[in-house]
């Protein structure tokens, strides 16, 4: 029987893997999946009860796992904290510890949700994106990293640091990516000025060579990212590194129509993980306002990915497509003419759906 890990995490966490598990069930239910839940703490929650943002036995339930489902961390509660023991660094830590190196951000617009996209419907209709981002490479993980005092005052130092190994794996996912969808990477870089780009841009045009039937193209982060609001419908896969994926991937987020309807699926060598794009949204914690699709979105890439059910990912996804067709809105994306639902709500409506088929 697949073991999914539940990490809810803070802030809407709780809340958007709550009703994410409500769908799981009812997926295991309709395609006879003996799927077995346990939750486990991670991020700030598990800063109160254990004082370490990624308690050890969280460590070995991720690795006795299948899958796992994460929600959000951090909140002001823990801003204080010194960055070795912030929520966002039990993250992190676990990415690494299961050498997650890979993580997928689709950015779909949805039919029924197009004018609620910033931008033109001519603009977005029929953009269709997947960001692969490396994950536990890059200036986030770098040595030395910090903040010291010098006679002129403080000193921060951030490191970025590539090797050709991670960045020629990173690439193979890509290309592999794209050889499923419409043939087409774009190698994000800044290799004018950076020599980790420079790196970048050459390995990746060597893996290239491996697959001739998909184009590659390079292009600075800086231009990506004006060209992904000015037509992102160029757009099949982006590749990029660890910082550059990270802001790439929250602006295709926004035209989309909200970073709460965009799912991420982290892949490597351990155990997959899987949770919604967005952050824990503090300020909404709690309310039954939070936008739970994206969460459900992750499960359906949870499906897909860790236990090879397309069948059942497809499910979850037209699920989610009819319950946006017939007008149900969460407040992020709510519009005049729409009807307005809670957290649960759409939950709710998302499981019915999957359930009727």
């Amino acid at each position: 029987m697949p073991k999914i890990a539940v990490l809810p995490g803070d802030g809407i966490g709780p809340e958007v893997t709550q009703e994410t598990v409500k769908v799981l069930k009812v997926a295991a239910e309709r395609f006879a999946l003996s799927l077995v839940f346990e939750e486990g703490l991670l991020g700030g929650s598990a800063i109160d009860a254990t004082g370490s943002p990624l308690p050890k036995e969280t460590v070995r339930l991720c690795k006795e796992s299948d899958a796992i489902l994460f929600g959000a961390v951090g909140g002001p509660k823990w801003d204080a904290l010194s960055t070795p023991i912030r929520p966002e660094r039990g993250l992190l830590n676990l990415r690494r510890e299961l050498s997650l190196y890979a993580n997928l951000r689709p950015a779909k617009v949805f039919a029924a949700l197009i004018d609620a996209s910033p931008l033109k419907r001519a603009v977005v209709e029929g953009a269709d994106i997947l960001v692969v981002r490396e994950l536990i490479g890059g200036i986030y993980y770098g040595d030395p990293k910090g903040i010291e005092k010098t006679p002129e005052g403080e000193r921060a130092v951030d490191t970025c640091i590539y090797t050709t190994h991670e960045v020629k794996r990173i690439a193979e996912v890509a290309f592999q990516a794209a050889l499923k969808r419409r043939r087409k990477v774009t190698s994000v870089d800044k290799a004018n000025v950076m020599a980790t780009s420079e790196l970048w841009r050459g390995v990746v045009r060597e893996v290239a060579e491996a697959y001739p039937e998909v184009t590659l193209e390079h292009m600075y982060s800086d231009n990506c990212a004006m060209q992904l609001v000015r037509d992102p419908k160029q757009f099949d896969v982006i590749v990029a590194d660890n910082l550059f994926g990270d802001l790439l991937s929250d602006e295709a987020a926004m035209i989309v129509g909200s970073i709460g309807l965009l799912p991420s699926a982290s892949l490597g060598t351990g155990t997959g993980l899987y949770e919604p794009v967005h952050g824990s949204a503090p300020d909404i914690a709690g309310k039954d306002l939070a936008n739970p699709l994206a969460a459900i979105l992750s499960a359906a890439m949870l499906l897909r990915y860790s236990l090879d059910h397309d069948e059942a990912a497809r499910a979850v996804e037209r699920a989610v497509e009819e319950v946006l067709h017939q007008g149900y809105r969460t407040i992020d994306i709510a519009q005049t003419g729409t009807k307005q639902i809670s957290t649960k709500r759409m939950g709710d409506l998302v499981a019915e759906a999957l359930a009727k088929g």
